[in-house]
């Protein structure tokens, strides 16, 4: 069963002036559907054909570079577009807020907190709000594409919220200027459906 390209919910300059139309649309049209066609090459005739982009990432064999940036790749780009949207921005509320609040003092030190997680990520990677087992929030970084629930990344739970800092998602308009790109990224997050993905792992 071969993985697919998920649907947009929001048209290509929507974003705007956040992310400029023509990076999402590399970001999405080449980059995620590279991603896509790659990971179903990597798994074509395997048993992992039957398994959840889920159940291929926790019992990851991490030596297989191909699968793992390809499967990488999927599962963190469905996820980015997933917690980014128009008319979003603002900050949390109900219980994502109150853990937020519990784990980090207050929102601004957690954006605070975020925001260097994906500013000190050197060379390309992600940054991640994560749930922990024990239901408390971690802030922490992967390289490439790594995701947290993949074995030994050291950045463990099931993340909620992540930021793509490859520089393929924010060179054409931000050029090197990575900080400006992070901190409009937090304009354009959509805390409902992170709440959501809160709700359902806490």
């Amino acid at each position: 069963m071969a993985f697919k390209l998920p649907d947009l919910n929001y048209s290509y300059d929507a974003l705007e002036p956040y992310i400029d139309s023509k990076t999402m649309e590399i970001h999405y049209g080449k980059h995620h559907a590279g991603y896509t066609s790659n990971l179903n090459n990597a798994i074509q005739g395997t048993e992992m054909e039957n398994y959840s982009i889920n159940q291929i990432l926790e019992n990851l064999d991490m030596s297989n570079s191909a699968l793992r940036n390809n499967s990488g790749g999927f599962f963190n780009h469905c996820l980015f577009w997933e917690i980014i949207g128009p008319n979003c921005g603002g900050t949390p509320s109900g219980d994502l807020l109150n853990s937020i609040t519990d784990n980090f003092e207050s929102f601004e030190n957690f954006k605070n907190l975020f925001s260097k997680a994906a500013a000190t990520r050197f060379g390309s990677g992600w940054a991640w709000l994560c749930v922990l087992e024990n239901g408390k929030l971690e802030i922490c970084s992967t390289a490439n594409q790594d995701v947290p629930i993949m074995p030994g990344i050291g950045c463990g739970g099931s993340p909620i919220l992540g930021i793509d800092v490859w520089e393929h998602a924010y060179y054409l308009n931000y050029q090197n200027r990575r900080p400006d790109y992070i901190n409009a990224f937090f304009n354009i997050i959509n805390w409902e459906k992170v709440n959501e993905k809160y709700l359902a792992v806490s």
